[in-house]
């Protein structure tokens, strides 16, 4: 095997450093990008499609989870973790197996990671490898809840942080989840479900099955039908609110 694509994400450049080096020595590896944040690996793993890549869990604006979730299953390539403290998401990879190297990390262990990682991109646990991924992010998504400050939205075709501040609602379509900021729409890969987790209950609300609110952003509610009512929030936009939610909403009305 060689002409592996390899791709590290580190927002520490002598990180980074350490790791092309090392990586570098390994023969099966040809082209080794870098990407200092979530956006710019994003757009390299879309544009460049590498074998594998070395993500740093913890980074400013998103981790590495958050990178791994922004793409699409089918985008996604074989993962090894990189991280210093996150005992959480060690004790998730050593369950399911899947691979991280833990900082400060040697030549051994780099090489140990990356054969595991080669085996996989030869085919030998493809599936597996990622049935094992997303079990993974899984149980360190229940162990570690938290806060969405940012999500990770395509801006003029270019990955971008948008605030969760910005956000006035959140819509369900189909496999995707539509997010509606400042006059503009962006589309996500997730569920209402999984966003309503890690959005903070005193700023986000659910006041339909298919939608989510922010709390100073409704004006008004309007009776409608049946026991329901219409959300009007501050730009005029009228969102429906089911009688299964209405006193989630209710607790923040005067």
């Amino acid at each position: 095997m060689s002409g592996i694509k390899l791709l590290i994400v580190d927002d520490e450049r002598p990180a980074r450093q350490k790791l092309r080096r090392l990586a570098s020595a390994d023969p099966d590896v040809g082209a080794v990008l870098e990407a200092a944040d979530a956006p710019a690996a994003v757009e390299l793993i879309r544009a460049e499609s590498p074998d594998i890549v070395l993500l740093d869990v913890e980074m400013p604006g998103m981790d590495g989870f958050g990178v791994v979730e922004a793409l699409d299953p089918a985008e996604r390539p074989h993962v090894v973790f990189v991280t210093a403290y996150d005992q959480y998401a060690l004790r998730a990879f050593d369950a399911h197996a899947v691979d991280y190297v833990l900082k400060p990390f040697d030549a051994e262990r780099l090489a140990r990671a990356l054969a595991r990682a080669k085996a996989a991109v030869a085919g030998r646990q493809d599936r597996e490898a990622r049935s094992r991924l997303e079990r993974a992010l899984d149980e360190v998504r229940r162990e570690r809840p938290q806060r969405l400050e940012r999500l990770l939205v395509e801006v003029d075709c270019r990955a971008s942080l948008l605030p969760v501040e910005q956000v006035e609602r959140f819509e369900a379509a189909k496999n995707y989840v539509t997010v509606h900021a400042g006059g503009a729409r962006y589309r996500l890969r997730t569920t209402l479900d999984r966003l309503e987790e890690r959005l903070d209950p005193a700023a986000f609300v659910r006041v339909h099955r298919s939608s989510i609110v922010r709390v100073d952003r409704v004006a008004e509610l309007q009776p409608w039908s049946h026991g329901d009512y219409v959300i009007v929030l501050r730009g005029g936009e009228r969102v429906r609110l089911s009688r299964r939610y209405r006193d989630r909403l209710e607790q923040f009305l005067p």
